[in-house]
């Protein structure tokens, strides 16, 4: 549909006859005759048809000024409305990229694969129903990184985990440090809104900062953390000697982990399998809701342009036609 952005200028349409009505007419040069005796010879025919042309400029000028205020209405052609994502939370996901994550103690379809894959598996599901959420991304390990920026793009953030590979950002563990990343990142984002998700199997080997005073820097930007420790409890290894079972998850940090979440108002989850993973994060959807209050968005293409060259075109003639008069 046509919408007019600003139809009350539609007002400006009598101003031309306004003015002829209320200043003076121009005054008529009286120049001398020419009386012949033979008057009767010249024909009134020539008259009219120079009177009928000099209508034209007119009709023409009353066009132009009418397509010109219709340029001035700002006339827009209205799209049809399309849903937009509502701006929820601030949510950013901090996955542990350490030597420890190729651990094969997770299961996905009745076959062994090592932790990052599970938590790929799962946490591309969790971000894909994050609708109204806008989602970041930081990898850690020896170091931590902003792999992605908040953004609303959930499909690159989700091709982003996906190339994440184990050992890309170094062999060690620097919690603390992925924690001071996220609240630089979301430190100037609405205080009610920021959420960090926090995923690892070990403990604090690395960085400059840790992991408890960054919680309590967490806590006093209002930061709320969700700690996740990855691993199995127990594990069956197959040597030489024969079979035993071992403990793979015996260096994560379960104590710092619940400090941290604690601290910040979050909660602590431990993830012994793809499934008891994929019920966190299910569970994570009831602790931060999704925004549920719809908003569209109708796309506009302005119009005003069309209106206004063929003022400008009409203009144009009238001009060409007095000039070519003179």
């Amino acid at each position: 549909m046509i919408h007019f952005e600003w139809p009350w200028l539609l007002a400006l349409l009598p101003i031309p006859l306004l003015v002829r009505w209320l200043l003076p007419a121009r005054m008529t040069v009286e120049q001398a005759a020419l009386k012949v005796p033979f008057l009767d010879d010249f024909s009134d025919t020539e008259t009219k048809a120079v009177a009928q042309h000099d209508k034209w400029p007119l009709l023409l000028a009353s066009i132009a000024w009418i397509f010109l205020v219709i340029a001035c209405t700002r006339p827009q052609w209205l799209g049809e409305p399309i849903e937009q994502a509502v701006s929820g939370r601030d949510l950013m996901m901090a996955v542990d990229l350490s030597g420890s994550m190729e651990v094969q103690d997770f299961f996905i379809n009745k076959k062994p694969v090592d932790r990052l894959t599970a938590v790929k598996w799962v946490a591309n599901d969790f971000i894909n129903r994050r609708i109204g959420d806008r989602i970041g991304l930081i990898l850690f390990g020896t170091q931590a990184y902003l792999q992605a920026p908040l953004t609303f793009d959930r499909l690159t953030v989700m091709t982003l985990l996906d190339e994440a590979a184990i050992g890309l950002a170094g062999e060690n563990t620097a919690i603390g440090d992925a924690i001071g990343l996220a609240i630089k990142r979301l430190k100037n984002q609405p205080v009610d809104s920021r959420v960090l998700i926090l995923l690892t199997d070990g403990a604090n080997t690395a960085g400059e900062v840790s992991p408890l005073k960054a919680a309590e820097l967490a806590a006093a930007e209002k930061l709320k953390i969700y700690t996740i420790g990855v691993g199995a409890d127990e594990m069956i290894v197959r040597s030489f000697f024969g079979s035993r079972k071992v403990n793979p998850s015996a260096d994560l940090d379960e104590n710092t982990m619940v400090k941290i979440a604690e601290s910040t108002g979050g909660r602590y989850f431990r993830a012994r399998s793809a499934d008891e993973l994929n019920n966190i994060y299910m569970l994570l959807d009831k602790l931060e809701p999704i925004e549920k209050d719809k908003q569209f968005f109708r796309p506009r293409t302005e119009l005003f342009y069309w209106s206004l060259a063929l003022a400008l075109a009409l203009s144009g003639l009238i001009g060409i036609y007095k000039m070519r008069r003179s």
